[in-house]
């Protein structure tokens, strides 16, 4: 499955899976890495989501979007995610002493530790970033730790939590409203601007990229 949509006046929307998993985690790599090897004329930025890319254009291509998005689709048609080798894993340290820890833990019937060690056990990957500059979608949480949002988001989670919202887990990257559960926090920032330099590419203000591997290290209370 490979098709580009139109969306909005500068953009299409490459849908290349139907159902998020390894597959298509590993296809949407590969179609992005070979976006950035051969990008098509004007393109400005690739966003991929779990089972699509949104591909936006400058001004000057907006009457070429249809014929953008057959040419995209052939060129990638031969693209296989078997190319590309697992991303770097990166290690983040986490003080598990989230304000919703204890509340989890007692609704899944497990105690602190057990989600703690349910919690840092796995390698994620980043699906993706978004929500907030550099949020990281980490994949694939212990089932029994997949819980909904909160029925009402708080107004103000801290850069740095480490929550989990439904399946993912992820990392607040800025002060921002949020509904996920909060259970630690890790003070190695996802978003800096001080990365950007005149020579860097827009991206390395993230610490993480999709495809990027973590590895959560828990460390004891460290209360400010």
């Amino acid at each position: 499955m490979l098709e580009a949509v139109r969306y909005g006046p500068q953009a299409l929307l490459l849908r290349f899976a139907e159902t998020v998993g390894e597959p298509a985690f590993q296809q949407g790599r590969a179609i992005v890495a070979e976006l950035e090897r051969r990008p098509p004329a004007g393109l400005v930025e690739c966003v991929p989501g779990f089972t699509t890319i949104l591909l936006r254009f400058d001004s000057s291509q907006t009457g070429n979007l249809p014929w953008l998005g057959r040419y995209i689709t052939d060129q990638l048609a031969h693209v296989s995610g078997e190319q590309l080798p697992t991303g770097p894993v990166k290690t983040i340290p986490v003080i598990y002493d989230g304000e919703d820890l204890a509340a989890l833990a007692q609704e899944k019937g497990l105690s602190i530790t057990d989600v703690i060690q349910l919690h840092s056990a796995p390698v994620y990957k980043v699906y993706l970033l978004g929500f907030s500059p550099g949020f990281p979608y980490l994949g694939e949480l212990h089932p029994r730790l997949h819980t909904p949002r909160r029925p009402t988001p708080r107004s103000r989670v801290a850069a740095g939590s480490v929550a989990i919202g439904g399946e993912h887990t992820g990392i607040y990257s800025v002060d921002s409203p949020g509904g996920w559960r909060v259970i630690g926090r890790t003070k190695v920032p996802m978003f800096q601007t001080e990365r950007l330099s005149a020579t860097s590419r827009p991206d390395e203000v993230f610490l993480l990229r999709a495809g990027d591997r973590v590895r959560f290290e828990p460390l004891g209370i460290d209360r400010p």
